[in-house]
């Protein structure tokens, strides 16, 4: 625990001076009591048979002042809040390799189904949109509050050759950022999309904007799931950097085979190897994690564990409301007690 004003902390040294008072007036009420005849009256005064219960209002009494000196230094403490987090884009692979069946049925429908279990289990104020990528990255829905929608675009996938994940970080970002002019046809023209290319030459901005600290933007954030390497468009870590500029958290999700492997289908194979150290650069760059998902039960459980992640936050909190309201409740307990106990206040 940190203090913003940790000068108001002497104010403490009030509560042994409280203690010392405290005691003073037991001592002198004790002396007071000596001079009554009746020795009833004696135990009385001095609260036999309730020498205990007789401390605990002023007790209680005593913690409150302490606490409300201590809110008065204003206090910060690592909490956990609900998160601020407004936007979330799901960016799916929706390449060939995803209709391997290493993850049972395949790797494309546990992917659907595992994003359908995240959605129901975002708030409702969650906006979140959908980006497609194989050759190319394409929006399947813009950022709703509809889970009919999303379940609809998400149901409506379409399996296409190639793997461009560095587009589909663009893209995501161009979605969240509509104000930034990030060019999305530059992105998907065939030319570069099949030599790749830089974002450096491709990037035309048309609002200002200035680089800020990796992470740091709390409104949104960017779930990439891919089963394969990048083979076209744009360097995944250049559009890793882009996101890292704009603070914007991107979870990368590895689903299928590490090692490599040869997928045939429709009279044509290909090898597929899932770039992890990639994965892992992108969500390092992008201060998020990396999480790597071999069955359909491990994606739910990843799935699971970033819709916690992104509903809640640890975050650097003045907690001296807190500690204001705990004071409230000691002093009308201290209060009430004593009414009960003693019929007078203290």
């Amino acid at each position: 625990m940190q203090f913003l004003w940790p000068e108001f902390l002497w104010t403490l040294l009030a509560v042994p001076l409280l203690v010392l008072l405290y005691a003073w007036l037991l001592r002198r009420k004790k002396k007071l009591a000596v001079r009554y005849a009746s020795l009833s009256i004696v135990k009385e005064a001095m609260g036999a048979g309730q020498s205990v219960r007789r401390h605990i209002p002023p007790a209680l009494f005593l913690l409150a002042v302490a606490a409300m000196l201590v809110a008065a230094a204003r206090p910060t403490a690592v909490v956990t809040l609900p998160s601020q987090q407004q936007t979330i884009i799901l960016a799916m692979d929706v390449s060939g390799s995803m209709r391997a069946t290493d993850v049972l049925p395949s790797r494309l429908e546990a992917a659907q189904t595992a994003a359908k279990s995240f959605l129901k289990e975002l708030p409702r104020h969650v906006k979140v949109g959908i980006v497609a990528f194989a050759g190319s990255a394409q929006v399947a829905q813009l950022p709703t509050l509809s889970r009919e929608d999303l379940v609809t675009a998400i149901d409506r996938f379409q399996l296409q050759r190639a793997t461009a994940t560095g587009n589909a970080i663009v893209i995501s970002l161009a979605t969240i950022f509509p104000d930034q002019g990030i060019e999305l046809a530059a992105l998907q023209g065939g030319r570069d999309r099949a030599r790749g290319f830089s974002i450096d030459d491709q990037k035309k901005e048309k609002k200002e904007w200035t680089p800020v600290a990796p992470g740091s933007y709390t409104s949104a954030a960017i779930i990439m799931l891919t089963d394969g390497q990048r083979t076209t468009g744009v360097d995944p870590l250049e559009a890793a950097k882009m996101a890292a500029d704009r603070g914007v958290r991107v979870y990368t999700v590895g689903i299928g085979t590490v090692d490599g492997e040869t997928i045939g289908f429709e009279g044509w194979s290909m090898r597929v190897r899932l770039d992890e150290e990639t994965l892992k650069a992108v969500a390092t760059k992008t201060n998020a994690e990396y999480f790597y998902a071999g069955t359909a039960q491990d994606l739910k459980k990843v799935y699971d564990a970033l819709s916690s992640k992104l509903t809640v936050e640890k975050k650097e909190t003045e907690i001296s409301g807190l500690l204001a309201l705990a004071a409230a409740g000691l002093s009308v307990l201290a209060a009430a007690l004593s009414l009960l106990w003693f019929n007078r206040i203290l």
